[in-house]
């Protein structure tokens, strides 16, 4: 697999595959924001995820994966700092506002910056038609955010510290999403990257959330577990997807891609849910593709 993976790098079938690969990883995040929407302490099923996807990954990377090169241990270091500060931001963001307002502006803000981060760290470059497309996908991910503050009712007062602190999480989104698409580019095979990066991410939150376990009863406890699990094989899927898709092609279009995950949340919340639609939001969800078409259409 990871040979197969290296000869496809930089060619028009690597490119395609990158694409699948950034829309498998949107669609997967839009279902990974659901398992955590409104059922439990963001931090503890943070953590509950976190705990999981750290204890399954740890066999692969100790006994099945290539061992890192010595130069890849500084850059796991830097990695696990990045994610821990993400995550504490993101459970700030998502503790003072309402989730369908904030976690929009997250993802609109991650995109913008990834594109420009890319372009300092790997030298990749939007065309024009690009940057259109991107100010399209943008400002539907944000036309959704200001939608659903309009329709909001409670929450309100909190809600302006909560968008300071998604802004910030999306900043950490295109950090982690640069740092990280260079941290799979510097090891021989892709596969000890994720691995050790799901063993060694999955240690913080639990550890700093470990006084919060001891306020549940066990009858909590399962079911926070069982969505943990859950929650570990999609963010596997999700993180890996996008991992893959940043090694084999472009980091700022396989990032901007992603986030089409607002368009899959909402056929979630639609399908799934029974959360209506309207045309208001059928027409952001369409110019938040139709920016997506053209980023890959123009480049």
């Amino acid at each position: 697999m990871s040979d197969w993976l290296r000869s496809l790098e930089g060619t028009p079938a690597g490119h395609d595959l990158a694409l699948g690969l950034a829309l498998l990883a949107a669609f997967l995040h839009a279902l990974f924001g659901a398992l955590q929407k409104g059922r439990h302490d963001p931090w503890l099923s943070r953590a509950a995820i976190d705990a999981s996807y750290g204890l399954i990954a740890a066999p692969f990377a100790l006994f099945v994966v290539p061992w890192p090169e010595p130069h890849m241990w500084p850059i796991f270091a830097g990695a696990f700092v990045i994610h821990a500060v993400y995550k504490v931001l993101q459970a700030m963001t998502y503790t003072r506002g309402a989730y369908t307002v904030v976690y929009p502006v997250v993802r609109g803000t991650g995109p913008l910056f990834t594109v420009l981060a890319a372009g300092v760290v790997f030298q990749e470059h939007f065309l024009p038609g690009q940057w259109a497309g991107l100010a399209a996908l943008t400002g539907g991910i944000f036309g959704l955010a200001g939608y659903n503050f309009a329709r909001l009712t409670a929450g309100r007062d909190s809600l302006v510290p909560a968008l300071g602190f998604a802004v910030a999480t999306g900043a950490l989104v295109a950090a982690y999403t640069t740092y990280d698409a260079y941290g799979i580019r510097a090891t021989a095979d892709p596969f000890t990257f994720l691995a050790w990066f799901f063993l060694l991410d999955g240690i913080f939150i639990p550890v700093v959330t470990h006084r919060r376990w001891r306020s549940l009863t066990r009858a909590e406890v399962r079911p926070l577990m069982q969505r943990g699990l859950l929650g570990a094989f999609v963010a596997y899927f999700s993180f890996g997807s996008i991992m893959l898709a940043t090694r084999l092609d472009k980091v700022g279009e396989a990032a901007t891609l992603r986030e089409t995950s607002t368009v899959f949340a909402a056929l979630i919340g639609w399908l799934v849910l029974g959360e209506k639609v309207g045309p208001v939001r059928t027409g952001l969800m369409a110019l938040i593709a139709g920016g997506a078409v053209m980023i890959e259409a123009l480049g």
